[in-house]
């Protein structure tokens, strides 16, 4: 299958302009080395590393595997000071080619990044956020519009991605709902250079997920996802039938061990039918990509 390219892709050695975006608890190091080989960017969170020894174990496991680009989410805001330094530091040890920043001022990290070479992308759902870590020196900004998995925001991604783009100098990464080649098209359209995709991996072969996750997000429609602040206390996105009837933000490990229940996804549930490996999701959105723009009226 043909590749297709953005300039941002090109730059990051990527053979389709997109991304396995980083998922908390579920992504994992599997899913990187597996986006890696099929020409996409994998990523997952630092902290689904539950201390700084699993994390340096996991780097030397994706070092020794692959040498395709990939991504650590560093959460500045949601992560102890001690452990964010030590997560920073075997990032510019391990030469992670990209770092994706949220919750909190990337400013540091920018320069921490810059100093290795690294490109640096930062989580925002509204422009004022978007200004912030541009003025920040970030690469390039996501834009997690209505109906994205996890803490999603609430403009529609038909309106914050050309919505940012115009207002922004650096490239802007479509996240919201996309789940299908088609819409990785009309992302592109709106003026993206990256598609940004969690659910859409959810129910991969090399996912952490749990299989009644993978069963569900597959089983599920958009009718299903509830978007609610009583999980975190920030509003998120989650499947309705692992939500339970009385629920309060608890932020206590006993209240963490609870999260594990109670499983998050996006809108984009809409377009996933079957459970397959990283590779076979690759060449199915590419092929869909293909057709998608053969189709469209001349």
């Amino acid at each position: 299958m043909s590749s297709f390219s953005t300039p941002l892709s090109r730059r990051l050695g990527l053979r389709y302009p997109i991304v396995c975006a980083p998922m908390f608890l579920i992504s994992n190091k599997e899913m990187i080395v597996a986006c890696a080989e099929a020409g996409i960017l994998g990523a997952m969170p630092s902290l689904n590393a539950r201390t700084l020894e699993g994390l340096r174990a996991d780097l030397e496991w994706i070092r020794a595997r692959t040498s395709g680009p990939f991504a650590i989410n560093l959460t500045i805001g949601l992560t102890d000071p001690a452990r964010l330094e030590g997560d920073v530091a075997l990032c510019e040890e391990f030469e992670v080619p990209v770092w994706l920043t949220s919750y909190g001022d990337p400013t540091a990290l920018v320069a921490r990044a810059r100093a290795r070479g690294a490109t640096v992308f930062h989580d925002v759902t509204q422009l004022r956020h978007a200004k912030k870590a541009e003025a920040a020196g970030v690469d390039g900004i996501i834009g997690v519009a209505a109906g994205a998995g996890g803490h999603a925001g609430v403009i529609s991604p038909f309106a914050l991605v050309p919505y940012l783009t115009q207002n922004l100098d650096v490239p802007v990464i479509a996240a919201g709902c996309i789940s299908s080649g088609r819409q990785i098209v009309a992302a592109l359209a709106l003026g993206a250079e990256l598609t940004y995709l969690g659910t859409r991996f959810i129910p991969s072969a090399e996912c952490g997920a749990p299989p009644a996750y993978k069963e569900q997000v597959v089983a599920a429609g958009p009718e299903d996802i509830v978007y609610t602040d009583k999980v975190s206390g920030i509003h998120a996105n989650f499947l309705r039938s692992t939500l339970p009837d009385d629920w309060t933000p608890d932020r206590t490990p006993e209240g963490a061990k609870r999260w594990k229940e109670i499983w998050s996804a996006g809108q984009g549930v809409a377009e996933i039918h079957e459970q397959q490996t990283v590779a076979e999701i690759v060449e199915q959105l590419v092929r869909e990509y293909h057709d998608a723009v053969a189709a469209l009226p001349r």
